[in-house]
């Protein structure tokens, strides 16, 4: 059986196949609206080849994320022109440097402060980019645009739930199953979190400006480590090692992801049997 992963929308919800991408998404009239079409043919190349694929994973969850968030942005308000690839180019830009200032600039600074010892120095480095990654979840989850997005993030692991156990995708079925899956981004991202801390406690430099930047060049590394943990992990769940791991990403996951009601089920239920037809 094809792996299938997904992401949430505005509206709607991303379904992600070994070789497809199929977008869903709930217009304002009450239509649900689809969109498919080819991964890249990068991803797909080198899709079983350890370590390389982890890297083209964050890449590829970097772009599909921000080119499914601008279409179902222009579903939701009745865009007729489309985003253009400027202006999409400056938006992953921008979200790019927010992201390096709150989750790799702060606790770098704020650590820097606190000792010059080098082990204690990327502990305490560690735990601050897992703090602010829990906190800015915590912020967020109270908006309430996010909060819908979590819901079909939800409905995103139902579905997906539900068509690993080989049942049939109705809303019936779909809703007894769990909004945590085991391979969700919120764990990826948990687990690059995790083996920043050991990666950067290796890797030595005494110049404060080179161990900056090393954090920044060193993300596709730790990206393809922390891919390849999560699959194996995700593998062997019968493992109380494994089964242990993986279990922190799954308590994130209970911020981003919410129950979702039946119309938002229906919605992710399209996209998986849109990325499901050949």
């Amino acid at each position: 059986m094809s792996s299938i992963g997904g992401q949430a929308l505005i509206e709607g919800v991303m379904m992600i196949s070994d070789e497809k991408v199929a977008m869903a998404a709930r217009k304002p009239d009450g239509r649900i609206v689809t969109k498919k079409e080819n991964r890249h043919h990068l991803t797909v190349r080198y899709k079983k080849i350890p370590l390389v694929r982890g890297a083209l994973a964050l890449w590829e969850m970097l772009s599909l994320g921000m080119k499914g968030l601008m279409w179902s942005s222009e579903q939701a308000e009745e865009q007729e022109e489309k985003t253009s690839g400027f202006a999409m180019t400056l938006t992953v830009l921008f979200s790019f440097l927010v992201g390096i200032a709150l989750f790799i600039a702060l606790p770098f600074y704020i650590a820097r402060l606190a000792t010059e010892n080098h082990f204690l120095f990327n502990l305490i480095d560690g735990v601050l980019r897992v703090a602010v990654f829990l906190a800015y979840l915590l912020v967020i989850s109270r908006m309430k645009d996010v909060r819908r997005l979590f819901q079909y993030h939800g409905a995103e692991h139902m579905a997906v739930h539900c068509n690993e156990h080989k049942k049939k995708l109705t809303v019936g079925n779909v809703e007894k199953f769990t909004t945590l899956h085991p391979r969700c981004g919120t764990a990826f991202l948990f687990l690059v979190l995790l083996v920043s801390i050991l990666v950067f406690t290796l890797v030595y430099s005494s110049n404060w400006i080179i161990k900056f930047f090393l954090r920044i060049l060193l993300i596709p590394v730790i990206a393809a480590v922390s891919y390849e943990i999560l699959k194996f992990s995700a593998k062997h769940q019968d493992n109380l090692f494994f089964r242990s791991l993986i279990k922190p990403g799954l308590w994130f996951q209970m911020i981003t992801t919410k129950k979702p009601d039946r119309k938002q089920i229906e919605v992710a239920i399209t996209a998986l049997k849109a990325v499901l037809r050949p």
